[in-house]
């Protein structure tokens, strides 16, 4: 047998299992990965993101105001700085989101989950927190005393007291 052939064995089947691969994904065969979006810095003005999944998509800095983000998955999502007045995320899941300097400022928050999230310069001023999950939310002393004269009910998902999770005396 040829010797130059021999060498080029492992390449040629290499590529074919390339090809078939390639092949495969195009006609939806195999399951392409989905990627997270970004909408940094977007005006989102009264959009309505309600039962989607938005697992580690970016809103850094996004005018998000009035949107809708009811029961809508945002674990790992980046809302760095974003602007939220009275946007709706009644029962969202937002499990170790950034929300650091992001405004929630009239915000319905109830039944949310918030459980490892980040959001020590977060504003909260007349937000809606009833049912909410901060459990081990990193929060500002006067933020977290804040949320504590409005805490009220029960996560129905985690069934975990709002007052708990965010230490209330």
């Amino acid at each position: 047998m040829n010797h130059s052939l021999i060498k080029r064995i492992p390449a040629i089947l290499l590529s074919a299992l390339l090809c078939t691969v390639v092949c495969l994904t195009a006609v939806g065969v195999i399951a392409t990965p989905a990627f997270a979006n970004e909408y940094d810095k977007e005006i989102l003005v009264n959009m309505d993101f309600s039962g989607k999944n938005l697992t580690d998509s970016s809103f850094n800095k996004a005018n998000l105001r009035g949107s809708n983000f009811s029961h809508t998955n945002l674990q790992g999502v980046s809302l760095f700085g974003a602007y939220l007045d009275g946007a709706n995320f009644e029962g969202a899941d937002m499990r170790n989101a950034t929300l650091d300097t992001a405004r929630f400022t009239k915000v319905n928050l109830s039944n949310a989950i918030l459980e490892g999230a980040f959001a020590f310069n977060t504003k909260f001023e007349g937000a809606t927190i009833d049912g909410a999950d901060f459990t081990d939310v990193l929060l500002r002393e006067d933020t977290q005393k804040l949320l504590c004269q409005i805490a009220t009910g029960k996560n129905p998902v985690t069934g975990r007291d709002t007052r708990e999770t965010l230490y209330c005396d």
